[in-house]
């Protein structure tokens, strides 16, 4: 094997050392609490209602032409009816008749009084609904003697399970450091 060789083989083996040494693994801890985060969510909304309340009617302007012309018709055609004194009060009978006629023929289907009617009127008015969400759990667990708290984004139960990962301290680097 040539020295080329053998330097990029013993590279490749420095490069991995520390890959070989360290290890990871999985174990459980002991759950010892856990509070749900709840954040609270302001969310407007319309909230209407339907009344019905008494509202007076407008009264419609009723037209006089078809009393007069009904009353002069009446009294007409009553005036030719009878004699003497008989003849007015025919005369009168007929005017009064011919202008109900008449009234009614030009003011069919219109109001006669004003009156009441009921009306709905929708009311809404704009509330704040507050929702409840919670968006995370702090999960405080012991594993080995000490206690560590964590944000979940579930309720782990009564145990959570954990990767360990083991490293071994460069003794070389740490006594460095601890000169300097």
């Amino acid at each position: 094997m040539n020295f080329q060789a053998k330097l990029i083989i013993s590279a490749l083996g420095m490069a991995t050392l520390p890959l070989a040494q360290a290890a990871d693994f999985e174990d459980f801890g002991r759950v010892v609490r856990v509070q749900p985060r709840v954040e609270q969510i302001r969310t407007p909304r319309q909230e209407c209602r339907t009344e019905y309340v008494q509202v007076p009617t407008q009264q419609q302007d009723r037209g006089q032409g078809g009393s007069i012309v009904g009353g002069i018709a009446g009294a007409l055609l009553g005036s030719q009816v009878g004699s003497g004194n008989g003849k007015v009060a025919a005369a009168a009978a007929g005017a009064i008749a011919g202008a109900m006629v008449g009234d009614r023929v030009e003011n069919n289907g219109r109001n006669v009084a004003p009156g009441v009617q009921e009306q709905a009127v929708r009311q809404c008015r704009t509330v704040e609904a507050v929702e409840s969400r919670t968006n995370g759990y702090d999960v405080t667990y012991e594993y080995r003697g000490q206690t560590y708290t964590t944000l979940m984004s579930r309720d782990p139960g009564n145990r959570v399970r954990l990767r360990v990962s083991v490293e071994p301290l460069d003794s070389l680097n740490e006594q460095y450091s601890q000169r300097y």
